[in-house]
């Protein structure tokens, strides 16, 4: 597969609209009484995944790019704490979210960029490929796509998805 078409690809891996909803789209028009409602104390709310899902694709974008980034404990540094409380933070949350999503998508259309060299300062696994640029996307899409899912479901239970 030609460079170029594995660039395309990825891009629209990244953005949606073919196998999944766009994230503009699963996450535009949340009204604040709907923002911490839980249809069950199982599931999530709306913002714990949405500020889960920032705070997850921001650790792959800065550890693809930034040598000194630090990432987050894990679980406790990729879950909101507390309750949101307000639809103005939440949807600040949603717009950095689809502005490193806006990076992400720039950085896999990139032809500068190598996707299959390994990043120089990246983590290697003790089995398996050495993190490449390729993998970040690859991981920051696959997952994106996970939750995006689960907050169609959540809206869906909570009376909140308008397709």
């Amino acid at each position: 597969m030609p460079e170029d078409s594995l660039r395309l690809l990825l891009v629209e891996l990244l953005v949606g609209g073919h196998a999944h909803a766009p994230a503009k789209d699963v996450l535009g028009g949340v009204r604040s009484e709907h923002v911490d409602a839980r249809p069950s104390t199982a599931l999530h709310s709306l913002w714990e995944e949405v500020e889960h899902l920032r705070l997850a694709q921001e650790d792959i974008l800065r550890y693809t790019l930034e040598a000194n980034w630090k990432s987050p404990a894990w679980p406790e540094g990729y879950w909101p704490t507390a309750p949101c409380g307000d639809v103005e933070r939440f949807r600040a949350s949603v717009n950095w979210f689809l502005a490193d999503l806006e990076h992400l998508a720039a950085l896999a259309g990139d032809p500068r960029i190598d996707l299959h060299v390994a990043i120089p300062h990246g983590k290697r696994a003790t089995k398996g490929p050495p993190h490449t640029a390729l993998r970040e996307i690859l991981l920051a899409a696959d997952h994106n796509a996970y939750h995006l899912g689960q907050i169609v479901s959540l809206r869906k239970l909570l009376g909140a998805w308008p397709k």
